[in-house]
């Protein structure tokens, strides 16, 4: 999109695009925004299409209402345009807090023409390392594509237009550790250039900004957990689809493909991170 368009103007051209798309979950009534004001997170398209923007302000972070534990989540996303080293833009699920659990989907920008790379990572009890990070086999800037989490008892996918890039087994019975705890969906836009971009060496160019990204037609399909008591509200939750979903022989062909094509970085070979062994898991895989 050209970024001499104004705000208003770009956003009705998108909204308007997205009009045309079936609606699933609604910005305005399944999350709250936690950080960052309506210059930062404006929804429109009938609560359908979120639009984030980073600028030396602020940028913004959404948290949905809903709370559960196990579930299906798909977004449509597309990415911060042109030179977007340093920013992060994230769909993820957390339970918050010190010791939180929480599966990532994040979105580490770069520049000129160098690929973005999807970031993926597994919390358990306040402890991550577990990354896996792809390119892609297509723009993310250009167009809105799916992205997904399914979680359930048995694993957690993650997937891209339908296409498994990863597979995260529980193996709680033979001593790994497995996101158990309730969480919450999570999307935001914000300044990472810390580690996001040449492990921080390349930092935010704040003349490009404001950086925009832009989320549509969420969907949850999930076990919901009351915040009080934290027991289960969903009674038939082993019935959904995706409760005992694991891959299929053809997508896990297509999971071989995309890591050996577009994995750049494991960390069930990275002695740099683990060098007196890696975590169980990694045995087990």
């Amino acid at each position: 999109m050209d970024e001499t368009i104004s705000k208003p103007i770009a956003f009705l051209l998108v909204s308007s695009l997205l009009a045309i798309l079936a609606q699933g979950n609604n910005f305005t009534s399944d999350f709250e925004v936690m950080w960052g004001d309506s210059t930062h997170a404006t929804v429109a398209n009938n609560g359908s299409l979120l639009m984030l923007t980073l600028d030396e302000a602020s940028g913004a972070n959404l948290q949905s209402y809903d709370l559960y534990q196990y579930g299906r989540l798909d977004m449509l996303v597309k990415f911060v345009p042109h030179n977007s080293q340093g920013t992060i833009t994230t769909f993820y699920l957390s339970s918050n807090g010190t010791k939180q659990d929480e599966i990532d989907f994040e979105f580490l920008g770069n520049y000129g023409n160098k690929e973005y790379v999807v970031h993926t990572n597994v919390w358990t009890g306040g402890v991550g390392g577990r990354e896996q990070q792809f390119h892609l086999w297509f723009d993310p800037r250009a167009n809105f594509h799916n992205y997904s989490i399914l979680w359930n008892p048995l694993n957690i996918i993650w997937y891209v237009d339908g296409t498994p890039v990863r597979v995260f087994k529980n193996y709680t019975l033979k001593g790994a550790e497995y996101p158990a705890l309730p969480m919450r969906t999570i999307v935001s836009l914000w300044n990472g250039d810390s580690w996001a971009t040449d492990d921080g060496k390349t930092k935010i160019d704040w003349s490009q900004a404001p950086f925009r990204s832009w989320y549509a037609n969420y969907s949850a399909s999930d076990c919901l957990v009351s915040n009080s008591t934290m027991s289960h509200l969903s009674s038939n939750c082993s019935s959904y689809p995706w409760f005992n979903k694991t891959l299929s022989s053809d997508e896990m062909k297509n999971l071989t493909w995309v890591q050996n094509n577009y994995m750049i970085k494991n960390y069930c070979n990275d002695t740099d991170t683990y060098p007196n062994g890696f975590p169980p898991e990694c045995y087990l895989s």
